[in-house]
């Protein structure tokens, strides 16, 4: 077991050029009293599990003494430093070779896909992993992906493995539900990211005093954590004694997420060690990072980087005009050189929090995106819209659902019939928020090829068949419902009022 007791300077897996910065008394109280807490609950582990559990925890020190040290420099980005990345940085997607078909199955056993499957359905009003929601045709995201790998590996005779990254939110649920793709030819397997303590803002000591405190104590700490984590696991040292070179990572409800060959023909052939996709930005993805010049390197600006004053420039579609998708192909041997040397260091992002029983609490996490600037040959590809279709509300579920797509393999491809290459802008209101509650508002999916804009708000509902055309509005009043009625045809209108149909 590591000694977490040593004096800070001395901690070998603690950057030694952050202990530097330490002059400030109060930081130096500060981290050796979580240093002495997270001591505790080590101490209160059972012998088995302790050495997992002590590599955590020193992740979250390194996390955290990283965090004082910027707060101690007050540091901040230099938004005049910020140039737009170079074409040597950013590939556009159609300037690439395709992959010669002799050589796909080549490079295809060089791959495994990673999904990261650590968030809960809550926010759609769902119980357990948000992977395990239905989303086109009875099936669910972790069904669609099931199905797409096992296409994969059927159709070329190969074996690229599933990772599911979980979290202590969804590891037991998503175990339970794997067991039905026993037989399948797609060979999964899982891992969990750690477990951090919720830091109480005002003491800057860990929530839990025990490692069994009830779990809204402890958070994990986002995706940054991928590395550190498949590491820990054994995993990423199981993948390259298998002669699996890369990883694609994405989100597992990035419905666009597949594996594509010539991104991969152009990974391999590159030899880039990151590279991450990024797609045009519209009016609906100005929250998203992007990738960014600084200081002559590739770097991931998030949202959270931001000075307020130059928020509006962020959101901006004319200054950054590309986002990051979060589906990333990077070299594991090289993961494994950074995170021996301890060299990642993401941009931390401060998540402050109000729990239940009123405390303030921080958490601190990365992103996986961040690393990019740690990883020799680094760049990103400009790829279609197509391959982002995250669902991350109804809204995007409405366009899922709709004929706006066809399924293939487990794959959602863009109906032919669909005339503009732009997806439709769709904003249902708070009637539609959870799963269940939309639901219940369609007899069926509208039809959308035409549509431009939708926006819905109110006690509203619509019959089947219903078609929808450029741009529509429906808004019920407080008090108020509108029943749109099967076969209606709405071209260009604003609902408003009440209407209903009453069954007879």
């Amino acid at each position: 077991m590591r000694n977490l007791l040593e004096p800070l300077d001395y901690q070998h897996n603690v950057n030694a050029t952050y202990l530097q910065g330490f002059q400030e008394t109060t930081l130096n109280v500060a981290a050796k009293t979580m240093r002495a807490e997270v001591e505790k609950l080590i101490a209160q582990v059972e012998p088995e599990k302790r050495d997992a559990f002590s590599a955590e925890m020193t992740g979250f020190l390194n996390l955290f003494n990283r965090y004082l040290v910027e707060r101690s420099k007050g540091e901040k980005l230099q938004w005049e430093k910020i140039r737009t990345p170079s074409p040597e940085h950013v590939k556009l997607y159609r300037d690439l070779p395709g992959c010669a078909p002799n050589r796909i199955p080549e490079y295809l056993e060089k791959l495994a896909v990673v999904k990261l499957n650590g968030g809960l359905g809550t926010t759609m009003g769902c119980v357990g992993p948000k992977s395990a929601i239905e989303v086109r045709d009875g099936m669910t995201f972790l069904d669609l992906t099931v199905r797409q790998i096992e296409y994969l590996n059927s159709q070329h005779g190969v074996e690229v493995p599933l990772i599911l990254m979980n979290s202590f939110n969804t590891d037991k649920d998503t175990e339970k539900i794997i067991q039905k793709y026993t037989g399948q030819q797609c060979k999964i397997v899982t891992f969990n990211q750690s477990r951090f303590p919720r830091i109480l803002k005002e003491s800057l000591v860990p929530m839990p005093n025990h490692p069994d405190d009830e779990i809204s104590k402890w958070y994990p700490p986002g995706h940054g954590d991928l590395f550190e984590s498949l590491n820990n696991s054994g995993l990423l040292d199981q993948l390259i004694e298998e002669g699996k070179e890369y990883i694609f990572v994405s989100n597992v409800d990035n419905l666009g997420a597949t594996v594509d060959t010539t991104i991969l023909s152009h990974v391999i052939s590159s030899g880039a060690e990151f590279i991450m996709e990024l797609t045009d930005k519209t009016k609906a993805d100005i929250k998203g990072g992007t990738l960014i010049d600084y200081e002559g390197s590739v770097r991931l600006l998030e949202i959270a980087q931001v000075p307020a004053e130059h928020m509006d420039d962020f959101k901006s579609v004319k200054k950054f005009k590309i986002f990051n998708t979060n589906n990333l192909w990077i070299s594991t041997v090289a993961i494994k050189r950074l995170v021996t040397a301890n060299a990642l260091n993401m941009e931390i992002i401060v998540n402050q929090k109000t729990v239940d029983s009123g405390e303030k609490v921080l958490q601190l996490e990365t992103a996986v995106g961040a690393a990019i600037k740690h990883f020799v040959g680094a760049h990103g590809i400009n790829v279609p819209r197509s391959r982002f279709l995250p669902v991350k509300s109804t809204s995007d579920l409405f366009l899922i659902t709709s004929d706006l797509y066809a399924m293939q393999h487990g794959e959602l491809v863009v109906n032919p019939k669909r005339q503009f290459n732009t997806v439709p802008l769709v904003k249902l209101g708070d009637h539609f928020k959870k799963v269940a509650h939309f639901l219940s508002r369609f007899q069926s999916p509208p039809h959308i090829l035409e549509l431009d804009h939708l926006t819905v708000t109110g006690d509203v509902t619509f019959g089947s068949e219903v078609v929808l055309r450029g741009t529509v509005i429906i808004v019920a009043n407080h008090g108020s419902r509108i029943d749109i009625p099967s076969g209606a045809i709405l071209d260009d209108k604003i609902v408003s009022g009440n209407l209903r149909i009453l069954d007879h």
